[in-house]
């Protein structure tokens, strides 16, 4: 059983990481910038707290539609608009793995901001990843008041639907490309 688990863990790695060789198309980026810019928004509509936090950060990636599903073996997956002082350089592509106690599925918007240009170059040089220790805040009115940043990083999250139950570990990858 424990081979079979490994297996899985390998073949939703190999699956959810594909999707960074192929490349996208004109359309396809147009859409991920335009729910980026919607998600942004959402984002804001919800805290408005939050506009302060996207005009002081040195950048911050916006992954507008992450789709996450999973029973005992999980993962996630999304695309985004990567920003560097409010202006569009590149794209974004996050997977995850995870594996524990977990059923069912979710879609959900996540905004992660970089306090510093270091961070945000990590991140650029794709060598940016979350261990299962890191958590999101989800977002309400008011929850980014009291959030500080952490490692140079803060991650706010917002729910769109699905429901998924959970008590597992992983952790979210992510590859950035140059516009």
């Amino acid at each position: 059983m424990r081979n079979l688990n490994i297996t899985w863990v390998f073949v939703m790695a190999c699956l959810l990481n594909i999707s960074s060789i192929v490349g996208q198309s004109k359309d396809k980026i147009n859409s991920i910038i335009s729910d980026s810019e919607t998600a942004k928004r959402e984002f804001i509509d919800e805290d408005p707290l939050l506009k302060a936090i996207f005009e002081r950060s040195a950048g911050y990636v916006i992954f507008p539609n992450v789709g996450k599903g999973g029973f005992i073996i999980g993962g996630a997956a999304g695309n985004g608009a990567v920003y560097e002082y409010g202006k569009l350089i590149g794209m974004a592509k996050l997977s995850q793995v995870t594996i524990g106690f977990q059923a069912g599925g979710q879609a959900y918007s996540e905004v992660i901001f970089f306090e510093s240009k270091k961070e945000l170059e990590r991140f650029k040089d794709s060598q940016f990843e979350f261990a299962a220790q890191v958590s999101a805040v989800a977002v309400t009115e008011g929850a980014s008041a009291n959030v500080k940043y952490t490692d140079g990083v803060m991650v706010f999250t917002m729910q769109k639907g699905g429901l998924m139950y959970e008590a597992s570990i992983g952790g979210q990858k992510f590859k950035f490309n140059k516009l």
